[in-house]
């Protein structure tokens, strides 16, 4: 059996159940004895919490959809009244969908051109506070914690705990907040982790502003990093292992 896209039934079920916020008031509570009723229900809600995401994001671009239209578009179909041709369907959500992505792209460009000038006034101001030292690379790094003792190399596994975030100080990765520290080689993650963490001592903890092109580039780490973003890390250096006793990459480390 051929089945629709997940996001076409998911966008027609999200507007059955949620267009009309005074209908939805008058309707009795579900019925949710059994399994299979809560189940049914479970689905639904699922679908609708998906889609409220998804309508969202078609406002935030300017592609709102008219709610009571869907609706429509969905009941008439289970009824077998479809005012428009499958074929025509097609071919206007494959219109839609075209619309949705040249906006995001838009989005995109608009939001990197953003961050490249911000990055760069922040790395500015930046390099003059006390304490921060710049690195010929144009890596800007301050020592919360001094420690002593040996440096990793390149080659080497570093157990770190870190968090990162933007400059507005909103931490899109954390390690703290995950429980427990990453592990991963020090040549398989970003250049400015890569060359940073070579300066910290094991017990040192150390705060990284890294430009964007030491970084994701222009083309950032999408979903969660935008284009030339310039980026900052809290790394604190707990043990390196040498390149013979090298576990596989943690996952979540900022490669």
């Amino acid at each position: 059996m051929k089945l629709f896209k997940p996001t076409l039934v998911a966008l027609a079920l999200f507007a059955v159940v949620g267009c009309n916020e005074k209908a939805v008031e008058e309707v009795k509570a579900p019925v949710l004895d059994t399994e299979v009723q809560k189940q049914a229900y479970g689905l639904g809600a699922s679908i609708g919490m998906y889609m409220q995401r998804n309508l969202e994001e078609h406002d935030k671009l300017g592609l709102t959809l008219d709610k009571e239209l869907i609706v429509r578009g969905f009941v008439d179909s289970i009824d077998g009244k479809s005012v428009i041709e499958k074929e025509e369907i097609q071919a206007l959500l494959m219109n839609l969908d075209t619309s949705m992505k040249e906006k995001q792209q838009a989005a995109a460009i608009a939001a990197s051109e953003s961050s490249l000038a911000d990055g760069a006034k922040f790395l500015e101001d930046n390099a003059k506070k006390e304490g921060v030292t710049v690195t010929e690379s144009g890596i800007q790094y301050e020592v919360l914690t001094a420690a002593e003792g040996d440096t990793p190399l390149a080659t080497d596994t570093v157990k770190v705990h870190y968090k990162g975030t933007f400059l507005n100080g909103e931490t899109f990765d954390s390690s703290y907040k995950r429980g427990e520290p990453a592990v991963f080689p020090l040549n398989r993650v970003i250049k400015g982790w890569t060359e940073g963490v070579q300066l910290m001592p094991v017990g040192a903890k150390y705060k990284f502003t890294i430009p964007s092109d030491l970084a994701y580039g222009p083309n950032g780490n999408p979903p969660s990093i935008p284009g030339n973003s310039v980026l900052q890390f809290e790394i604190e250096l707990l043990e390196i292992q040498k390149a013979e006793e090298a576990p596989k990459a943690d996952e979540h480390a900022a490669h």
